[in-house]
């Protein structure tokens, strides 16, 4: 059974006033004052819910034994075990670790906080909270604002009378609230509830298709086939190409053909035609001279016949390449038909020859 003291003992040890700490702020042990006098005027009046939380503060601004004694008195008075008997343990420990001096000056604040701590402790609530088995991992469950952790769960912990509200969430679900009630000395065991997140609506598959609609795997092979818009074909990319190296072949002819003109002028005046194609050379530089315009000219009449035939396949597939309109139009046709696309028409094919007297280009279409 709780002790309770006369009153005006206990207003004594109440208002008993000791030096404040060394390092306190003087702004802020005149407010704290300030709130403790407040603070104590209602905890004397009976107005606990105005009383107790000034006399909070006041010990957060200006932590003295004699603010912490008198704010467990107030928490006690109201009816808050649980908080009480925490307050009377912060002030035991603060005793502990005092002075020799300091503990004689705080003696019967000592002893009074004994008798009232072991007088509460047999009325302190004690309250279990689990989750179900299927929760998900990452369960949020807050009490009174408080988030507990896994630790927490599963425990009976010590919890103030009167009503208490617990909610959970699991990760992208809603949240879910309990409100209960529980009394001093009573020990409740609550088994939360999870509401989980809402699945998507699933698609509807059994839906007759619309008139004149095509079945969904007649859609994707219609899909497929229909050419989605680019930018350069591969067609055209094809014919940069062949235009590229016609221009590049026509450039090394013309090139090689320059430089063969020049050895054929040195092998001239070294060399003296004796007929049949053949010439005898007076020095060994006009003979090599001779080969050399001999190979280049080889190179050169390649170098211009390819650059040609490659101009003119460049030409040839610039000329037959189909509009985009068209051939969008005609894929889609077939698409919807359901009929493989046919060969395009004006499609090409080459390739190059080259030999030691002579080159060239085939070409193959279908027209």
């Amino acid at each position: 059974m709780r002790t309770f003291w006369p009153g005006s003992i206990l207003s004594g040890y109440l208002c008993l006033a000791i030096a404040a700490p060394a390092n306190a702020q003087p702004d802020a042990v005149a407010v704290a004052e300030s709130l403790f006098n407040r603070g104590l005027a209602d905890m004397l009046a009976g107005k606990f819910e105005s009383g107790c939380p000034a006399l909070t503060e006041s010990y957060r601004l200006d932590p003295r034994p004699g603010r912490l004694f008198t704010l467990s008195e107030c928490e006690a008075k109201w009816g808050r075990t649980a908080t009480a008997v925490s307050r009377y343990n912060d002030f035991l420990a603060l005793y502990s670790r005092m002075s020799e001096s300091e503990q004689i000056k705080q003696y019967d604040r000592y002893k009074i906080v004994l008798e009232q701590r072991d007088a509460l402790v047999p009325l302190v609530p004690q309250l279990t909270l689990s989750l179900p088995s299927d929760a998900p991992p990452g369960t949020l469950v807050q009490r009174d604002g408080i988030t507990l952790e896994g630790p927490s769960l599963g425990i009976a912990l010590p919890v103030n009378p009167g009503e208490h509200v617990v909610t959970t969430r699991a990760p992208g679900g809603p949240t879910h609230e309990v409100r209960f009630t529980i009394e001093k000395s009573e020990q409740k065991t609550i088994e939360l509830e999870v509401k989980l997140p809402e699945a998507a609506p699933a698609t509807p598959t059994d839906q007759p298709p619309r008139q004149g609609a095509l079945p969904p795997s007649h859609q994707d092979e219609g899909a497929s086939r229909t050419p989605a818009p680019t930018g350069t074909s591969g067609r055209r990319v094809l014919t940069y190409v062949t235009g590229g190296l016609a221009l590049g072949g026509l450039i090394a002819g013309g090139v090689t053909g320059a430089m063969a003109l020049n050895e054929s002028r040195r092998a001239d005046e070294d060399c003296d035609d004796v007929g049949s194609g053949r010439s005898v050379c007076r020095t060994p530089e006009g003979e090599a001279a001779g080969k050399r315009a001999k190979d280049l000219g080889l190179v050169s009449t390649i170098g211009f016949g390819a650059g040609a035939a490659l101009a003119g396949t460049a030409l040839v597939l610039l000329l037959t390449e189909p509009s985009p309109s068209s051939s969008q139009a005609s894929a889609a046709t077939g698409a919807h038909a359901g009929a493989a696309p046919h060969p395009k028409a004006g499609a090409v094919s080459w390739s190059l020859l080259a030999g030691p007297t002579g080159g060239g280009v085939v070409l193959r279409s279908q027209w």
